[in-house]
């Protein structure tokens, strides 16, 4: 059974075309008071993982008085070997296109993959 979860692993991992980067805030030492505190900005925990960046839905652009609003809901696809907290800040660069994401969401983990819906940085 492992050779036949390799296989689907490796097909999948064939797929990604995109690189990113994880970011998350971390816990580190006050270095004036020696304290615990949070970083004052996200640091990265992994840089340059393979990976897919993919859409759930799409809808149309809505008419808004100042612009239109574009709605999708991206879906990332990394190996299941790589810890992502919900939260963390994650920059992914497919096709020539960087675009950066907040608060990701709870990765669902399976053997051969995680698939982790994710928040554009842009959007509220």
């Amino acid at each position: 059974m492992t050779n036949y979860m390799d296989s689907v692993r490796k097909a999948i991992e064939s797929q990604y075309k995109g690189l990113c980067t994880i970011y998350e805030y971390k816990e580190i030492e006050d270095p004036d008071t020696g304290e615990t505190i949070v970083s004052p900005e996200p640091v990265p925990v992994h840089e340059n993982i393979p990976c897919k960046l993919s859409k759930k839905t799409i809808a149309p652009a809505s008419e808004a008085e100042v612009a239109n609003t574009i709605k999708y809901e991206p879906v990332l696809f990394i190996s299941p070997d790589i810890k992502v907290k919900a939260g963390s800040i994650i920059e992914v660069t497919q096709h020539g296109t960087t675009r950066k994401f907040k608060r990701s969401g709870e990765p669902f983990v399976y053997e051969t993959h995680q698939e982790i819906m994710l928040q554009r940085a842009d959007t509220t």
